[in-house]
């Protein structure tokens, strides 16, 4: 899953505005932003086998750190901990523990069994909807638009700038999404790791985005 993980950090913002968009992402796209580092250092794998499902010719062969159970369960006490210790927002600190989790849960949805649950064991699991590309495009579409629709009705622009920077962003989400489907597979694990970690730069744009918005029911004195 790609789009749908923004789609869940966008609806955040309906539950809890004063995280930026910014942290929002950071958090549903945590583990995701991790796993490049481990490919890259050799300490996590993945193979590229096309046919492997239908939807993407990724074999996560190895990746216990980054997106088992227990593995996500650390990372979001620890992302949630030193949000609290920073901002002293307890509500806001345990809205982004829970977006890490969400990234495993919707994993669990789409991977086929290929999610460890603890490092060290053999047991993985995955419910496979990625062995059907039009209910994988459904499913994840589904989340992407109504979270971006919460985002809006939760937000509205400060200036001009903000329109173009939201729409933009949306629409390039879309347009990677499209080419990660329609596209040639990739050509090794190495370039799937750098390319991962261009997702920061998705980050940092959720940042600009949050900037030049406000809460939509705030009052202009």
């Amino acid at each position: 899953m790609f789009i749908g993980h923004f789609g869940v950090g966008l609806a955040a913002k309906k539950i809890d505005n004063k995280p930026s968009l910014g942290t929002l992402f950071f958090a549903s796209q945590f583990i995701d932003l991790l796993w490049p580092f481990f490919l890259l250092f050799g300490i996590e794998k993945v193979k590229v086998s096309p046919g492997v499902s239908a939807f993407t010719p990724l074999d996560f062969v190895y990746y216990p750190f980054s997106h088992s159970l227990f593995g996500v369960l650390f990372w979001a006490l620890l992302f949630g901990t030193i949000y609290f210790l920073i901002k002293k927002n307890l509500i806001s600190a345990l809205l982004l523990g829970l977006l890490v989790i969400s990234h495993w849960i919707l994993d669990l949805i789409t991977h086929i069994p290929d999610l460890p649950l603890f490092p060290g064991t053999d047991i993985k699991v995955g419910f496979g909807l990625w062995n059907s590309v039009l209910l994988t495009i459904i499913v994840e579409g589904m989340i992407f638009i109504l979270g971006s629709y919460l985002y809006i009705k939760a937000t509205k622009a400060k200036n001009k700038k903000d329109k173009f920077a939201l729409w933009s962003l949306l629409i390039f989400l879309v347009v990677i999404y499209v080419m990660n489907i329609i596209g040639p597979p990739p050509e090794s694990a190495e370039a799937i790791g750098y390319v991962g970690l261009l997702q920061w730069l998705l980050i940092a744009w959720g940042y600009w985005i949050d900037k030049n918005r406000k809460a939509a029911d705030s009052r202009e004195l």
